[in-house]
């Protein structure tokens, strides 16, 4: 799918190369990572950005629905449960590999809403690790704009507020990742050349939890606006 928002005066096409995910940035959201029991974790601060993929043909826009997937009912999973993560995305605007920090937010073409959703009996149970729990079809909707990075002040201190159904559920700022922007992006380029275009999803804060058909998502953040998708359940 060919996914357009509104960067600026103008309007950018979204078709990334690749989508890179950090997982556990946030320490409350560590936390909480081991009460609803993900695969490999406990308590214990990253040392280093922990990586995961979410394909490109998870993308969707705002208000279009996320769609939890038919294939679930195989599995007859006793409690299944599929998360929102309301979350800061960068968009990519000039790749590189090796990027310094201090040279990193000069590679970035500005910032997004985004919601990595992730089906965690899936994420849980698969032995190859996270990668298909996290990239089912609709599981990430951005939006509803770019905002260009010279229009952040301050990208490390923006509010984040996800609401389920108007309530809110999630609220974090940016200043509490524990990588910072910069230092990804910089950690990112050590491993893979990062190419124009490319999303980095940079974690979500405390607050996590599931939604079903019926419901629908927000996740706003300071300075950049309201990503809103209702819920769909494809068995429905």
């Amino acid at each position: 799918m060919i996914l357009e928002l509104p960067c600026g005066d103008s309007t950018y096409e979204i078709r990334p190369q690749k989508i890179i995910a950090l997982g556990l940035n946030y320490r409350d959201h560590i936390k909480e990572s081991v009460s609803v029991k993900v695969r490999g974790f406990d308590q214990n601060i990253p040392e280093e950005p922990i990586l995961f993929p979410k394909l490109p043909s998870a993308i969707i826009g705002h208000n279009q629905p996320i769609e939890i997937p038919a294939i679930l009912g195989d599995y007859g999973f006793p409690e299944e449960r599929t998360d929102y993560e309301g979350e800061l995305a960068v968009i990519i605007a000039e790749g590189g590999r090796n990027i310094a920090v201090d040279e990193a937010m000069k590679h970035v073409l500005g910032f997004t809403c985004a919601n990595d959703v992730s089906q965690r009996d899936i994420q849980n149970g698969d032995r190859s690790g996270w990668f298909r729990g996290k990239s089912f079809d609709t599981f990430l909707p951005i939006g509803p704009r770019i905002v260009p990075r010279e229009e952040i002040t301050d990208v490390q201190n923006l509010t984040v507020q996800t609401r389920l159904n108007g309530a809110v559920v999630q609220e974090g700022n940016t200043g509490q990742m524990i990588f910072p922007v910069a230092e990804t992006i910089a950690f990112i380029s050590r491993n893979f050349t990062l190419a124009a275009g490319d999303i980095i999803l940079t974690g979500t804060p405390a607050g996590i939890g599931p939604i079903r058909h019926g419901d629908t998502v927000e996740v706003e953040i300071e300075s950049i606006g309201t990503l809103t998708n209702p819920v769909t359940d494809s068995r429905r």
